[in-house]
């Protein structure tokens, strides 16, 4: 997918926060150790060092969500790090998006940390980070 048509996507699965710009995308996509699964029905994008790996963002269509379409790229992209060497998987979800942690929590994630007032909302309303990682290697 184009930088633009990920931007278009991203702009579309997020509504309460600020969308990433082709220009960010474009930027991500130069950089070392990204990977990006999944197409226009839904995206995963994050990057690997060395035996860990970061899940940057996750996007799917307002109108095809609650179909197994996050959970599918979601597992794509951990099966796609781990064929990279990753062995720990990372991010972070805003502590108030409950439909994200409840597919996250689906998938086998733990809560491992917090960023307080991390996130900021278009109201200016101010949220949690939750810091969540999921083992890779069966352990």
């Amino acid at each position: 997918m184009t930088p633009a048509a990920l931007a278009a996507l991203h702009a579309a699965a997020f509504t309460t926060s600020r969308p990433w710009s082709a220009a960010e995308f474009a930027t991500l996509l130069d950089s070392p150790g990204i990977l990006l699964v999944g197409d226009a029905q839904g995206i995963a994008l994050g990057r690997v060092t060395l035996d860990e790996a970061e899940l940057l963002t996750i996007a799917v269509p307002p109108s095809l969500r609650r179909a197994g379409r996050g959970r599918a790229v979601l597992a794509a992209f951990e099966t796609a790090v781990a064929a990279r060497g990753a062995t720990r998987l990372f991010l972070e979800v805003a502590d108030d998006n409950a439909a994200a942690r409840a597919l996250y929590a689906g998938a086998g994630y733990e809560e491992s940390g917090r960023r307080p007032g991390y996130y900021t909302a278009p109201d200016k309303r101010r949220s949690d980070a939750l810091v969540l990682t999921k083992s890779l290697s069966g352990d």
